[in-house]
Formats: C-alpha cells, sequence, structure tokens
C-alpha cells in the first residue's frame, strides 16, 4: 500500500483517458513505463571495447572448480583481456582458484584475497591475518579486496563495530605496500541509503525494489564518518596503492573527489556500478578523467556481459540520450565522454598494468 499510495502521489501512473480502455491498459506504474524515444540522433551501440582491457572489479565465487573455458569466451566477445576476480576468499580455496587460472588460462585472470575478520581483537589475531595474506600472495594473490562488511557489520571479539581505520589493520595495509600488491576496498554504499526514503530521494526505486538496502543515520553509523574512516586510513598508509571502489561513491560529486585526488595521491579509482552518474554528466565527467587519467580503472561489478556495452558506449562515443541497462539504478538517459584513444587505453589496461602484479603485458598495444 505504501508503495503504491507514493507512486500516485508522485504521478507516476499513468491512467488512461481514452473512453472503453480496459485497466490494465490504463495503469502502469514506473518500473514499466519504458516510452521509445521520438529523438532523432546518431547512435552507436558497442558490444565490444574498442581496445582489450582489463575489468578490476569483477565477482567469481566458484572460480576453484568452475570451467574457465565458457568465462573465457565471453570474455574474448567483449574485448576483456583479463578479468580481476576479487572474490578469492584465502587459503586452500584461494590456492585452488590460482591453481585452477594457472592451468587452464593463466594469463586471463588475476584472484584478489581476502581478509577472514573473525575473531579480529583477540590475541595475535592481527599476526596472524598478515601470515595469511603473505601465504596467499605467495600461492598467486595479485592484491586484496576489501569488502563493504568491514565499517558495516564487521564487529571485534567484544561486539564493538570495527571502524575501517581502526588501529589493528595498520600492520595488514604495510604488508600490502611490502608485498606490492593494490588494495581494491569498497567501504559503505550510496548517500541516499542513508537518507529519507520520500520522494525527494533519488534512489527510491532502488529502495522500494530492494528494501534490504535502506539504513539510516546510525545503521550502524553516519555515511559521512565510515567514509572518512576510509579516507583517514588512505593517508594514513601512503605507501599502500588504494583503490577506491565505486568512485568513492562521489561519481555524483566530481569537484568533491576531485579534491580527495589531490590529497590522496596513493589513491585509484574505478567506476564499477556507477557508470550512470558519469553518463548523466559526460562534459564534466570528461574533465575528470583528463585531469586524473593516470589513476582511474576499469571496473564493472556484477557480471553481466550483455550490461558491458553501456560502458563501452559511455567511454568511447558521443552518442546523446541512450538508456541506462538497469532503471532501478537510473531512470535518466546517458551520454558519451567520447574519450581521446591516449585516455581510453590507459583506463582500460595501462593503469592496471602499473599497479597489478602478475598480468602479462605483452597482451596490450603500446
Amino acid at each position: 500500500m505504501r508503495r503504491h499510495a507514493f507512486l500516485i502521489w508522485a504521478g507516476i501512473i499513468i491512467t488512461g483517458c481514452a473512453q472503453g480502455q480496459s485497466a490494465e491498459n490504463t495503469h502502469m506504474d514506473f518500473e514499466k513505463y519504458d516510452p521509445v524515444s521520438t529523438l532523432k540522433v546518431p547512435e552507436h551501440p558497442l558490444s565490444r571495447a574498442k581496445y582489450p582491457f582489463i575489468d578490476v572489479h569483477n565477482h567469481q565465487w566458484n572460480m576453484g572448480s568452475q570451467d574457465l573455458a565458457g568465462l573465457v569466451k565471453d570474455m574474448d566477445a567483449l574485448h576483456m583481456q583479463v578479468m580481476v576476480n576479487l572474490s578469492g576468499s584465502n587459503g586452500s580455496r584461494l590456492k585452488e582458484m590460482a591453481d585452477n587460472i594457472k592451468e587452464h588460462a593463466p594469463k586471463r585472470f588475476i584472484v584478489f584475497a581476502n581478509i577472514d575478520f573473525d575473531g579480529i581483537g583477540k590475541p595475535g589475531w592481527t599476526e596472524k591475518a598478515v601470515q595469511q595474506l603473505q601465504e596467499d600472495v605467495q600461492h598467486g594473490a595479485g592484491g586484496l579486496k576489501i569488502f563493504k562488511t568491514l565499517g558495516l557489520s564487521v564487529k571485534d571479539n567484544t561486539g564493538k563495530r570495527v571502524t575501517i581505520d581502526d588501529p589493528r589493520l595498520d600492520a595488514i595495509w604495510d604488508k600490502c605496500a611490502a608485498l606490492k600488491i593494490p588494495v581494491l576496498i569498497h567501504a559503505a554504499d550510496p548517500e541516499p541509503f542513508w537518507e529519507p526514503m520520500d520522494e525527494h530521494n533519488e534512489r527510491w526505486l532502488e529502495l522500494v525494489s530492494h528494501p534490504g538496502r535502506q539504513r539510516g543515520p546510525k545503521n550502524p553509523a553516519p555515511w559521512e564518518q565510515i567514509i572518512e574512516e576510509q579516507h583517514r586510513m588512505f593517508k594514513k598508509h601512503p605507501q599502500t596503492t588504494f583503490i577506491n571502489a565505486h568512485f568513492g561513491w562521489y561519481a555524483n560529486d566530481l569537484d568533491k573527489l576531485s579534491a580527495l585526488m589531490e590529497v590522496i595521491p596513493n589513491m585509484y579509482v574505478e567506476f564499477g556500478a556507477v557508470i550512470a552518474e558519469l553518463g548523466r554528466q559526460p562534459i564534466r565527467a570528461r574533465e575528470f578523467f583528463e585531469k586524473y587519467q593516470d589513476r582511474i580503472l576499469f571496473g564493472k561489478d556484477s557480471w553481466v556481459p550483455s550490461e558491458y556495452a553501456t560502458y563501452f558506449r559511455v567511454l568511447e562515443t558521443a552518442d546523446e540520450y541512450f538508456p541506462y541497462h538497469k532503471k532501478y539504478h537510473a531512470f535518466w538517459r546517458m551520454y558519451g565522454m567520447h574519450l581521446p584513444d591516449e585516455i581510453l587505453k590507459k583506463i582500460y589496461y595501462k593503469n592496471a598494468l602499473k599497479i597489478i602484479p602478475g598480468i602479462d603485458k605483452g597482451a596490450f598495444p603500446d
């Protein structure tokens, strides 16, 4: 009832005015309403990237036993040369993934390790976690992925929320610097998840269709506080290379993100799941890409091959007013940035080659 009432209030329910029309044809909600645009502009839809690329943000949970041949075939169709699997776990499970890659597709995948935060706060936990990370790298891990549970749901042995800049984690970040591996970290979620779920919330449709994503000012802490914990941690470890997932949730505020890029030189960004934010501001987004072209990486997040087309089109073309692939993420239209080739090459592969070890550079053009 709440959802239906809001749709009526917002004027999203479309009512028929032709006498005699059935109720089925005169009522539809915003999720179904998808009018065909009458705008006539040049269109250049893409299904394959112009250059071979490295996707630094992907998730393959069963790569230890997975048949990689089918995955490689789908990657080839996209022109994806290397996939970084961030869901590598640790210990024996990570080794199984690394071994499967080595045996069947050694030049096509990189796996990142994950930290097991269970028991943090107990004597020896930090030392054990650092030792496990070192073993994981020896077994083939090319980086470390930190999920958003850190800062949201991870608790120590006393039941207290573990902050992202908790000093008990310092040795882990320092170890990554010593091992010369990057840390890709996802902190919090989009800020509107913490805001009132009303007619002013731009993520209202997503929160209605995915109610588990709604939070609040103290669930478990204010959004600004969690994000600031992450930034303090970056600054505290200047020798460690951090990849801030999802543009650090500032793809909708590139001036703020630019200010952070200036004061945190060891921070890279990737645009997984936020290409819609960039596609609705192509002029400002292109300026950002031009200025920080050496610190932006290609990331997608969920493995849905057909959705890469939106990313290619925003990055490569000058197309206007084309749809995004998930309406609950973006009910607006996209515009292309039409990035020059030299910047495209950096975004697609050169920047990742600089900071992620173990990738065959011979598979990419100069």
